[in-house]
């Protein structure tokens, strides 16, 4: 039997991790999805179990590419951008793969803002509103003035879709997907690392920058497999639409996160727009595209956890319930006569679902 060429992606989020398999029509032929279970850091705070992950990619590799049914003709990489993987000289990891939920201190960000020009100032040259470590630019700073010894070891800091990457083909890049997703490491003015990164030398640590349509060469079984180096997934999402269709449009993406992606509003961000978390991602030709995103998967999972605690029931069990307009109706006129604040900021980072009390329902 002929093998079928094939090409192998690697979709890494943070609930759910999928291998799917093409054929050269780009027609899915096998897909897996699995779920780890999570670890925690040296603080305590919960994080992706980096050794898990590494394990399962180059297991799911070696399982494909060494499968007499298929000729693996390329490999590329999707995952969430905001997490970076520190490796010293021997190429290991020398931190946790941190989540970028993981509470970042008063003090640090004091020092980075009112040493760089302020909040705002940054924001806007950076399209990347104020959040914490999910600026993955934090997450380094805040390395290497509270754990400088940590900081010192690293030789490269890549993004996950990149270590990815790196985990099959051995070559070190840096992409403009992932620098260019609310990192605040990139000037999209000067189109170049913002002056902070030079100024604190941690563009020492980072790899050549690649095109999102760059590939690096792998030799494998006495042929030279292409590996893609790795994109920012919400900016991945992007790419057959682009590719597709001509008409302006906007892509919705939902996961973990909700982002409304539209690549044809070139408007620069208004300060406003920021503080409503708006911001711009880099697209795989280096173009800014415009986004807001709504936490709305994660609160979704957390929120469905709660009902199962809270009644007793399994994980799933929300799905079978059937809509009751009697219920609706009073949490409407209950909505309507409470003193919470409803502003159009509020709404768009939280739902009320997270202040209703589980108790007023049978």
């Amino acid at each position: 039997m002929t093998p079928t060429p094939v090409i192998l992606i690697f979709d890494v989020g943070k609930t759910n991790k999928k291998m799917l398999i093409f054929d050269e029509q780009y027609r899915l032929i096998f897909e897996r999805a699995g779920q780890f279970a999570q670890t925690v850091d040296e603080d305590g705070d919960p994080c992706e179990n980096v050794n898990e992950l590494m394990n399962w990619v180059q297991k799911t590799f070696w399982e494909v590419s060494s499968n007499p049914l298929y000729d693996l003709r390329a490999v590329n990489f999707s995952a969430y951008g905001a997490s970076f993987i520190h490796l010293n000289d021997y190429y290991k990891p020398v931190t946790p793969l941190y989540n970028y939920l993981k509470p970042l201190s008063e003090s640090i960000k004091r020092q980075f803002y009112d040493t760089y020009g302020g909040e705002e100032k940054v924001s806007m040259e950076t399209c990347s509103p104020v959040l914490g470590n999910l600026n993955s630019g934090m997450q380094i700073y805040r390395l290497k003035y509270q754990k400088p010894q940590l900081y010192d070891q690293i030789k490269y800091s890549l993004h996950l879709p990149q270590f990815l990457s790196y985990l099959i083909s051995a070559s070190v890049c840096s992409d403009i997907t992932s620098i260019g997703c609310h990192t605040i490491l990139w000037d999209f003015k000067k189109n170049d690392y913002h002056d902070w990164v030079y100024k604190e030398e941690v563009d020492l640590k980072f790899a050549p920058i690649y095109k999102g349509s760059d590939v690096v060469r792998l030799s494998y079984g006495g042929s030279q497999i292409p590996i893609g180096v790795g994109l920012h997934d919400s900016s991945a999402a992007l790419i057959p639409y682009l590719a597709k269709f001509h008409e302006p449009f906007v892509l919705i993406s939902t996961g973990t996160w909700c982002i409304t992606l539209n690549p044809f509003n070139q408007s620069p961000l208004t300060v406003e727009e920021l503080r409503q978390d708006c911001l711009s991602y880099l697209s795989y030709e280096g173009r800014p595209v415009k986004a807001s995103r709504l936490f709305a998967g994660y609160e979704h999972e957390e929120e469905t956890k709660n009902l199962a605690a809270h009644f007793s029931k399994p994980l799933d069990y929300y799905n079978n319930i059937d809509y009751d307009s009697t219920i609706i109706a009073k949490i409407r006129a209950e909505a309507k006569k409470s003193a919470v604040e409803n502003t159009v900021g509020q709404i768009l980072k939280k739902s009320n679902f997270e202040s209703r009390s589980l108790a007023d329902f049978a």
